[in-house]
Formats: C-alpha cells, sequence, structure tokens
C-alpha cells in the first residue's frame, strides 16, 4: 500500500496525521460497521505524485520486469471479462418484470446466453458474499462473516473487514505533537483475490467500488475501495443537522445535532472535524460558516472558507469541499453535499457525511495512491464514503424521500461514468464495477411496495410508490448500455450477491436470551445501557452480537467465559437450535425464524473459530432489531419496524438467492457465488488454486480462444 510505505519516510522530522474518530462505541453504525480511527496524511498526496512520476520513469524496466516474471504462458479464451454488479437486486422481481416485457435487456442478455438464480453465502450480507465472489471460498477460508465482529476480551463490536491501528509515541514540540510511528492499517479478509491471481500473471484489472476492497491491495491493476472506507470524521458515515430548533433527543444512529445561531436571514454554525491529535488535548477540528438565506425565494448562500454554496429549500447542493486547518501550513479536506430542510419559524440545514475528498485522499482509498485522483479529474468530485447514500438522515426523518433518491441516484452516475470510463480504456484484462443503487432504494423504499407495512404511514409521496421497479428499469437501461459497447469476443457476467424481502419485524435476541436464562444483567441494570454494557458476564452464557450471529461465552475464548468447550458447548448449541428453530412471533401468529445454523458445519477453512457459533436464519419479514443490534438488552422480544429502512435481506440465505446472467451458457443448474472466480480465472487460461471451493460455470471447449 502506498500509505505503508510512504509514511515511514515522512513520518520523523515532517510528521504524519493521524485523526481519531470523535465517536463513540454507540455511534457505531450496524450496518457497515462501527465507527473506527481515520488515518489522514497532509503528505499522502504529495508522495503519491512523486510515486506518480517515478512510475513514469520506470515503467519501461517495469514492463520488462512483468514480462520476464511470468509464471506461465497464458492463453487467455477471452480478451476481456466484464462484470456488472448490482447489489441486492432480486430474483422475484427481476423475473417478474422481465415477464411483463419491461426488462429487455435483461431479456435479452438472457436469450443470448442465460439466466439463472444465484445461491449467495451464510449469511447473506454484502461484504460475506462479495468477499465469496472475489476469492471463491466460503467464509471459512475468507474470515468475513458480518458487518460486525465482537472482540471475546471486551465483548464490544468491532468493524470485521479492516483494523486502523493508532499512534502513541510523539515528539513534543509546545502544544504541538508529531507522531513518531507508522500507524497500522491492514484489510482482515483473507485468501486471494482473483484479481491478485490474474496480476500474477500479468493479466490488467481494474475493480471499482466492490465491497471489501479497504484498504486498497497491490496487484497490477487499478481499484477504488467501497464499503467500510470511512468518512473524514472516522465513521461509517455521521450526518449533521444545524437547526435552530430547542435542543430534543439525540439522534438514535448517524446523526449528530448543533447549533445553528444567529437571527433573521443571517446564521452561522461550526462544523464539527475529527480530533486533531498532533494538538496537546486532542481538539477537534471545527470549521465555521455563515449562512445567508432569502425567505421569499426559499434560497440561501452558504459560505464556508473560500466556498460559496447557493442552496434551495428541499434540495440537495452539488459537492462541496471543506478544509480544515490542522497545523500551520497543513489542512485536511472533505466532501459534502447540504440541504436546507426548513426555513419558516426556524431554520435548518442538512450536512451529509464529510466524505474522503479523493483528489487528495486523507485515507489509501485507491490502488494505486493516484487512481482516485486521476478519476476526479476524469469525471468530477465522487463519493468515497462506503456507504454512500445517507440512509440514516431518511431513517430520522432529516431528509426526505426525494433528497434520498436524488442522492442515490447521483452516485450511481458517478459509477456509471467511471465504469463507461475504464471500459473504453480496456483492450485486454477484467473490469469489474458493484453499482449499489438497488440495494440502497429497496432498503429505504420497501414499505411503498407492500400493504400494511408498520413503516407505511411514511408513504404519503405518491412519486415513490413504483420507486423500487423504476429504479430495476434503470439497471435495464444500463445494462442496454454495456451490451452496446461488447464486444463479440467478451466474456460478460451479470449479478447479485444476494436478493430482497420485506423487513416488518424486529427480533431482539438478546431480549429473549435474557428471559430463557442464558444471559443475566448487573445488579441495578436494566439493560437499555448500548454495547451489552449492562451483562453480567460471569452468569450470562449465551449472547447476539452483529447482524445474525449468536456467540456462546466459552472459557479460554472469551475474556469472562463460562461455558465449558467440548461437551457442554455442543449440547448448549443443539438447545438453542431447537428453541429457535421455527420460532413463533405469537402476536402476529407467523414463524419470525426458520432456523438456526451451526457454524461448525457450514463452514471450513482455517478462520472458521472467528465466526459465531450459530446463525440467525430470519423468516420473510424478520430481521434483527434496531435495539439488539445495538447491543440493548431490554424490550419485546418481537416489535414492528417503524423506520424508512423498510426492506433487508439479512435472512434464512435460501429466501434471498441473487441474480445471475451471461452471455454465454453455462454448465450448472445451480450456480454459487463462489463460482465466478474460478470462472474468470478459466477464461483467462488459468487453472483455480486447489484451495478454490467454486468451479467453474463455463466448459472451456465452449468458447474459442481469443486471438492474441
Amino acid at each position: 500500500m502506498l500509505i505503508a510505505r510512504s509514511a515511514k519516510a515522512t513520518i520523523v522530522g515532517a510528521g504524519v496525521l493521524l485523526f481519531l474518530s470523535t465517536a463513540s462505541p454507540a455511534d457505531a453504525y450496524v450496518g457497515p460497521g462501527a465507527g473506527f480511527a481515520l488515518l489522514g496524511s497532509f503528505f499522502v498526496i504529495f508522495a503519491t505524485m512523486i510515486l506518480a512520476g517515478v512510475s513514469l520513469l520506470i515503467l519501461p524496466f517495469r514492463t520488462l520486469w512483468r514480462i520476464m516474471k511470468r509464471r506461465t504462458k497464458v492463453k487467455p479464451l477471452v480478451p476481456r471479462v466484464i462484470v456488472v454488479g448490482f447489489d441486492g437486486q432480486d430474483t422475484r422481481i427481476t423475473e417478474k418484470l422481465m415477464a411483463e416485457g419491461k426488462m429487455p435487456n435483461f431479456s435479452r442478455l438472457a436469450e443470448r446466453g442465460c439466466y439463472s438464480r444465484l445461491r449467495t453465502t451464510f449469511p447473506s450480507i454484502t461484504p460475506v458474499a462479495w468477499s465469496s465472489f472475489s476469492t471463491g471460498v466460503n467464509p471459512g477460508k475468507h474470515n468475513i462473516f458480518d458487518f460486525l465482529d465482537r472482540d471475546p476480551r471486551t465483548y464490544l463490536p468491532r468493524l470485521s473487514s479492516a483494523y486502523i491501528g493508532s499512534v502513541d509515541r510523539f515528539l513534543k514540540i509546545g502544544k504541538y505533537r508529531i507522531p513518531l510511528a507508522k500507524p497500522e492499517i491492514r484489510l482482515l479478509r483473507k485468501s486471494k483475490a482473483f484479481w491478485k491471481v490474474l496480476g500474477e500473471h500479468n493479466i490488467w484489472s481494474t475493480i471499482l467500488r466492490v465491497p471489501i476492497t479497504f484498504p486498497p491491495e497491490r496487484f497490477y491493476g487499478a481499484q477504488l475501495g467501497a464499503m467500510c472506507i470511512p468518512d473524514l470524521l472516522g465513521t461509517q458515515g455521521t450526518f449533521m443537522l444545524f437547526t435552530t430548533r430547542p435542543e430534543s433527543e439525540a439522534f438514535q444512529e448517524g446523526g449528530m445535532r448543533l447549533d445553528l445561531k444567529g437571527d433573521g436571514d443571517q446564521w452561522k454554525g461550526t462544523v464539527k472535524g475529527p480530533e486533531n491529535i498532533m494538538i496537546a488535548g486532542n481538539p477537534p477540528l471545527e470549521l465555521s460558516f455563515q449562512l445567508e438565506i432569502d425567505r421569499k425565494e426559499q434560497t440561501g448562500r452558504l459560505t464556508v472558507g473560500s466556498e460559496q454554496v447557493d442552496l434551495k429549500l428541499g434540495v440537495l447542493s452539488e459537492w462541496a469541499k471543506l478544509e480544515f486547518k490542522v497545523v500551520p501550513g497543513m489542512k485536511v479536506a472533505g466532501l459534502c453535499r447540504m440541504m436546507l430542510t426548513e426555513m419558516d419559524d426556524h431554520v435548518s440545514l442538512y450536512l451529509s457525511p464529510i466524505n474522503i475528498e479523493p483528489e487528495k485522499p486523507a485515507m489509501p482509498i485507491s490502488h494505486p495512491g493516484y487512481y482516485s485522483t486521476y478519476l476526479e479529474k476524469r469525471i468530477g468530485p465522487y463519493a468515497t464514503l462506503g456507504l454512500a447514500e445517507d440512509t440514516w438522515a431518511l431513517n430520522e426523518k432529516v431528509t426526505n424521500d426525494q433528497a434520498f433518491w436524488t442522492q442515490s441516484q447521483d452516485v450511481e452516475l458517478e459509477r456509471e461514468k467511471m465504469f463507461f470510463a475504464a471500459l473504453d480504456r480496456l483492450r485486454k484484462g477484467c473490469l469489474v464495477t458493484v453499482f449499489d443503487a438497488t440495494d440502497r432504494i429497496q432498503h429505504m423504499y420497501w414499505r411503498y411496495s407492500e400493504k400494511g407495512h408498520p413503516a407505511a404511514q411514511d408513504t404519503d409521496n405518491p412519486e415513490f410508490a413504483d420507486a423500487i421497479e423504476k429504479h430495476y428499469l434503470l439497471n435495464d437501461s444500463l445494462l442496454g448500455r454495456v451490451l452496446d459497447r461488447l464486444n463479440d469476443d467478451d466474456a460478460l457476467f451479470v449479478l447479485s450477491d444476494h436478493g430482497f424481502t420485506s423487513f416488518r419485524r424486529g427480533v431482539n435476541l438478546n431480549a429473549w436470551l435474557l428471559q430463557e436464562g442464558y444471559l443475566h444483567l448487573k445488579e441495578d441494570a436494566d439493560g437499555t445501557s448500548e454495547w451489552l454494557q449492562d451483562v453480567d458476564w460471569s452468569r450470562t452464557s449465551v449472547y447476539a452480537v452483529g447482524l445474525v450471529g449468536i456467540f456462546l461465552n466459552i472459557k479460554g475464548r472469551e475474556e469472562h467465559g463460562i461455558v465449558a468447550p467440548g461437551e457442554e458447548v455442543e449440547k448448549l448449541k443443539m438447545e438453542l437450535q431447537q428453541k429457535l428453530a421455527g420460532f413463533e412471533d405469537r402476536e402476529k401468529s407467523e414463524i419470525g425464524i426458520n432456523e438456526a445454523f451451526d457454524t461448525d458445519l457450514i463452514y471450513r477453512g482455517p478462520y472458521k473459530g472467528n465466526a459465531p457459533d450459530l446463525l440467525i436464519g430470519y423468516n420473510h419479514g424478520y430481521r434483527i432489531s434496531w435495539d439488539c443490534a445495538a447491543g440493548k438488552v431490554a424490550g419485546a422480544v418481537f416489535e414492528d419496524n417503524i423506520k424508512a429502512w423498510s426492506g433487508d435481506h439479512i435472512v434464512d440465505p435460501r429466501l434471498v438467492p441473487g441474480i445471475f446472467l451471461s452471455n454465454h451458457k453455462i454448465n450448472n443448474d445451480d450456480p454459487s457465488i463462489v463460482d465466478l472466480a474460478p470462472t474468470i480465472l478459466t477464461l483467462f487460461g488459468l487453472q483455480p488454486a486447489p484451495h478454490m471451493e467454486g468451479s467453474s460455470l463455463l466448459d472451456p471447449a465452449d468458447i474459442t480462444p481469443a486471438k492474441n
């Protein structure tokens, strides 16, 4: 990684800027992961530019070296493999719209090659499924089992896919502190992605926004990272609402409420940035702004630094740059969008999460490091946050359906520009791009598609009654443009990592474990504290952390384990499975949980010991409750979900397969997402590694080899 190589050279004498998250554990997002430390370096872009220049000078020698070090003389069957991922595209919706003739390009591709349902992973969660897509192995071999893991020493949640260390040694000069060590940042996904294997054989790949590619790895190709890239605060997406309204309850998730001061048409506020550890006491970076509004015209103008942003009530602004001064001569920048949400008796201003600026990234978000800068020069400013669409502002009713639709479609357009720019330049090799708006649109607009949904009271805008179908048709249009640019000898794969279903009712597993006597609270605790802080571990045998996992409190594994390994563990797992099989929501007379899966039986590989002990297979309409996901024990076992986030896929994986299409016939009636990596390697004339569990979906004999 660029930052790993450049940090050591620049830390001593010059100093490296390291920012730690201002978020507490309670601010963790139970989706893409908990908030974590943000590494930033004023010198990243400087070092990147130097490396870029050096790379150009040594390019002829590098090319010669790559030719000399080839392990084998490969004979590709196709010149290009193009992979288009539509995160979360559902089989039932896709098949219905294809049958109705509303997705002609999907039908055209299916007739030319194939269409099939695609088996997803256990669990059917984005980081798990795309990691299996990348590596061709089950989670027991790639080590990603959920968005979140838990620290067995503290029982607190932690991000499952990336680790960012801190710096403890500084050179103190007055109030300033210069870091004297290199902060560690590493990807926790194991096994080897297929594009890295291709690179070892001098086959180029461009990988755009495939989940679990942060921090980016070195390989022969270019990559822009995706899921779990943090915002500038180091969280997985913290929005800000500046308002004149009296202080009220804090947001339950994902946001900060801040004061807007002034009167009449002149207002001021201060944007909160990350902590500045280069100053004694770690004061947060701050950036003041002035807001002038015109109530008659329903407009405003915001001035922040050298930026002026024109605003209109209820309309998202374009990207605006925020530059925070760290120490004299050093700044760190981010990008955000803004929107005036009200300007009558009260004035309120929404700021989206502050994205890491791609032109001068404060963290390594691409490979090579300058690739994010290249993309910014090519297509303009773009979102870099792992979860780029601000679902939490809509959940908290800070923004509205229209703003979220605009935001998600703008992110999708940015992605399209990247994809087609890469496709036009690719002569030989592989291009993979994941478009994730399908997933986000279904999460937030499912309430429009289902009568009687508890969140249906927020569906009073008829414009979005068909939002999901409308987006599927946009996917079809995109596929049509891809097909029009495809060469006759290209291989094209279109897939989703999982499908989708309703999220009507939440299940608090920890509340159930408390009722059943598996979990106990501390004396005088009421179970309302987050992240299981009220739990008495000396008397607790079972607990739930993450989105689908149940862990046993095992002696020698957990810090305060009480369950003996071996026979006692197996007996307890079997007991839990029997109780949870067909677990009924008696209030609704519906099955909430189909089955609890023993991970010892479904996973293989060196990392399966890091998995939860049981995975919960929820039924259609059910999912872990918001309280349980936040580590609260108190409350009902079953409760209605009334948030805008009304659809989900964190259920029994057998209920939500993904889609798979190709311009070639396949040899398997039941393809799995682990089959894609070995299929792509085979198309490039490479033998899949023995540890890969998938198998090629195409027979080499059926494909005419590409001409050199």
